[in-house]
């Protein structure tokens, strides 16, 4: 069975002079889907991710174009137990955030703000680094293709 993705979350950073500081966050709920069963196709334009949960008997696929360039090869991505979490470092530096994550302006039922990690623009210098060291390489999980 193949399933649409229930929940795609997230936020984003930006700064015109620190690329550490220019990323958006992405949030794949995958619940028990294991890491040996995932295929993430991460390109400068988009994704293109595909799981499977043995366990749910369900599988997912997920298309994404993102409004503006990311850095695969400056990305970061964490799996979980629930979740496919990535740290997208924007390609180019601009003080500005974009003004959506996907190049249409369409809503998507599945694609939610991550309220959680959202800052709005005016404030995000005042909000303290967050600890990034669940987050690996590109090359941390099998099946991932830059």
């Amino acid at each position: 069975m193949l399933d649409l993705l229930r929940i795609v979350l997230w936020a984003q950073r930006s700064s015109k002079s620190d690329p550490e500081k220019n990323f958006v966050y992405l949030t794949i709920s995958v619940p028990d889907v294991p890491a040996s069963n995932i295929k993430l196709d991460l390109k400068p334009e988009g994704l293109t991710f595909e799981g499977r949960s043995d366990s749910l008997k369900r599988s997912y696929h997920l298309e994404l174009s993102f409004y503006d360039k990311i850095d695969p090869d400056h990305s970061k991505i964490n799996h979980t137990s629930r979740n496919v979490e990535m740290r997208l470092r924007k390609q180019d530096l601009k003080e500005e955030y974009w003004p959506r994550l996907l190049k249409e302006a369409k809503k998507l039922q599945f694609l939610k703000t991550d309220f959680d990690k959202w800052v709005d623009e005016d404030e995000q210098n005042e909000v303290p680094e967050e600890d990034m060291s669940q987050f690996g390489g590109m090359g941390g999980m099998p099946g991932m293709d830059t």
